[in-house]
């Protein structure tokens, strides 16, 4: 282990959308395009484009401070925003559609998205589901397998942080994260097997792989898992947050999590297996309700409070907070979330404005001065 808390970057994938309809827009490849005539943008953060033409996603480069972090996703939200709004678009950090659009949106044409096209058929068919992905450094492949075992029961509870989809084509699924529910559909979601190392790891996958429920190996949906492209771990958990600072504190947890497990390994401490239909049942129950309920208790297998869960979140990762100088941050950010509610809740407070709602979510995405945020 190094002298300092692990680094840590932040995939953000957003919706692009037609600023007066709110309709799902396929202008990523011209808002590619032109992105660099938007402002400059910190070293090490880079543009892609997505599963489908309505979607792009910003990403950081490596950062060791939540500072450096926030600056990174703020410069990528500006110039995105920016290079879209060119393009007559707006961008939207929502984990799905807000407003009715086309039943399916465009295929991918060629390369690996056209395959997962051809793999998966309609399930996928409708998918413009954005997420928020955290890559926290670990030493080695399997270190990352066995900090992946502890992680399982405390995703649920990252998930109800992050809800940022109630809505899907105009209408209310009653859900935190709709999101979730579509990403569930797919072969192997949830929450990762409990796994011995690396090499049993990569069988795993490549059984997936040979059963034809995955398209290669860089392709699991489990809710975290070691990256196939980095030295990291990476968490798929979140849903795209409303503002840079949901992003900020999916992070920051994320990140004392890994640190908080790989001092329980150092001491000898390995993870206890969790029960595969509980800790589904935990992922529903966080999608389901958000903070706004009861949740799983993945460990214990009972239900309770959601803000119980996330105050036992917080007394988890305290000591790893503390060691990285996070832990007044990481409190001003849940308390915010406790007052001014998730995405989903906020999402869900404004629906009734009609357009107002489509341009307040285009306002809330973009930061406008020194990291303050619209968050209402």
């Amino acid at each position: 282990m190094s002298d300092g808390p692990p680094t840590m970057g932040v995939e953000e994938e957003f919706l692009l959308v037609n600023p007066r309809t709110g309709q799902a827009s396929p202008c990523a490849e011209p808002v590619l395009a032109r992105y660099r005539h938007h402002g400059p943008l910190p070293d090490g953060v880079r543009m892609h484009r997505e599963l489908r033409l309505t979607q792009l996603e910003a990403a950081s480069g490596v950062c060791t401070t939540a500072d450096e972090l926030r600056h990174q996703l703020t410069a990528a939200r500006r110039v995105l925003a920016g290079a879209a709004a060119a393009e007559d678009c707006a961008l939207l950090a929502t984990g799905t559609p807000v407003e009715p659009g086309p039943a399916t949106p465009p295929p991918a044409s060629t390369g690996r998205y056209a395959e997962i096209d051809a793999a998966y058929g309609a399930v996928v068919a409708d998918y413009e589901a954005c997420g928020c992905h955290v890559h926290v450094g670990v030493p080695d492949p399997d270190t990352a397998v066995a900090v992946v075992n502890h992680l399982g029961r405390w995703l649920p509870t990252l998930l109800a942080l992050s809800g940022n989809s109630p809505f899907d084509h105009g209408r209310d699924t009653g859900y935190d994260s709709w999101r979730m529910v579509l990403q569930s559909r797919f072969p192997g979601s949830g929450v990762a097997p409990h796994l011995r190392g690396h090499a049993e790891y990569r069988r795993a996958v490549e059984t997936l792989v040979d059963c034809g429920a995955l398209v290669d190996p860089d392709q699991t949906f489990w809710l975290a898992r070691p990256s196939g492209r980095f030295p990291t771990v990476e968490f798929r958990v979140a849903d795209t947050a409303l503002t840079v600072d949901h992003a900020v504190l999916q992070a920051l947890l994320s990140r004392a999590l890994v640190q908080r497990a790989l001092t329980d390994l150092a001491a000898g401490r390995e993870a206890a297996q969790l029960s595969p239909q509980v800790a589904a049942a935990a992922v529903w129950a966080a999608a389901r309700y958000g903070l706004s309920g009861e949740l799983v208790d993945a460990a214990a297998g009972t239900r309770r409070p959601a803000w119980t869960l996330v105050d036992e979140l917080l007394e988890h990762v305290r000591t790893p907070l503390e060691e990285s100088g996070d832990l007044a941050e990481v409190r001003k950010l849940v308390d915010a979330v406790r007052s001014g509610g998730t995405g989903a809740a906020q999402q869900r407070a404004v629906a009734d404005d009609g357009m107002t709602a489509v341009r307040w979510l285009a306002a809330a995405t973009v930061p406008v001065a020194h990291g303050t945020l619209l968050t209402g």
